[in-house]
């Protein structure tokens, strides 16, 4: 079975998340567990984390389809000393916050070496920064977004993804969510069936789809290899739906959360909607 849904607003408080999702007809959401742009939030009041869990339970969103994203300030792979400070204990905080939502999983970028230190050390430095963060939580998995790579982005690639992994402790506490357009704009063709195919063979082989927590299901306004970061509505970008219904009749996918980042809000329901015409008999 496929749960589809979209990264909607917490504005006015976390628990309006599950209100939000279930307006648009969601079967799975996404939310920012803090302002996105700022290092520091307010904890959560007792009243947020209770009505959060009896809205989900009354909705029937269960913790294998809340798949929240931390902070875009978040870099875990940071060469500064200042900065790898600040993205560990913001992102320490965000995998606490999901804890007490009761929430088992936690999206984010991997990180940037901001053209200061290898790729390789970077890569090791975000693994360090997530075996602190297993070792200061308990129950929440620590979701690797693979990137556009886009400045100097790590993650575009397979291997990165399975780098960090590799020297992560707990590995039954690390998974990882594709994102559609970033997987193109990467470099890795989705577009037909038999480039697809292909794709998902490399991420079974040099990753594992044992790891897979999630995606975000996206078009995305730049074309194949460009690292560039630009998503789009399903149908307007450079992809076709072909691929949407190739992911929405794959059971690879099944079970997991398929959230919308496209651009425009107001068509999330009719887009959640198509993908679900998508699926065939």
């Amino acid at each position: 079975m496929k749960f589809v849904g979209a990264h909607i607003s917490a504005s006015g408080g976390v628990e309006n998340a599950p209100l939000n999702a279930h307006a648009i007809g969601a079967k799975a959401f996404a939310f920012f567990t803090k302002n996105q742009r700022q290092w520091f939030a307010s904890p959560y009041k007792e009243e947020n984390i209770v009505n959060f869990k009896q809205r989900c339970k009354e909705l029937g969103y269960s913790a294998e389809h809340i798949l929240p994203h931390s902070s875009y300030l978040i870099n875990l792979g940071n060469p500064t000393e200042d900065g790898i400070q600040k993205s560990r204990q913001a992102f320490f905080d965000e995998m606490h916050r999901c804890e007490q939502l009761g929430i088992n999983r936690i999206n984010f970028h991997p990180g940037s070496h901001l053209n200061k230190i290898s790729e390789d050390k970077c890569l090791d430095l975000i693994a360090e920064s997530i075996n602190m963060a297993l070792e200061r939580t308990k129950g929440v998995c620590a979701v690797l977004e693979n990137t556009a790579g886009q400045g100097t982005n790590l993650g575009y690639k397979f291997e990165h993804l399975a780098h960090i992994i590799n020297k992560v402790d707990d590995k039954s506490r690390v998974g990882v969510c594709l994102d559609t357009a970033h997987t193109l704009a990467a470099g890795y063709e989705l577009r037909t069936r038999e480039s697809y195919d292909d794709t998902f063979n490399k991420f079974e082989e040099i990753v594992g789809f044992k790891y897979l927590k999630g995606m975000h299901i996206n078009d995305s306004k730049k074309e194949l290899a460009t690292r560039v970061d630009r998503h789009d509505s399903l149908g307007k970008g450079v992809m076709n739906m072909d691929l949407f219904s190739f992911i929405m009749n794959d059971p690879r996918f099944d079970n997991l959360p398929l959230i919308l980042e496209t651009p425009d809000e107001l068509i999330w329901a009719e887009e959640i909607q198509l993908l679900y015409s998508l699926q065939k008999t």
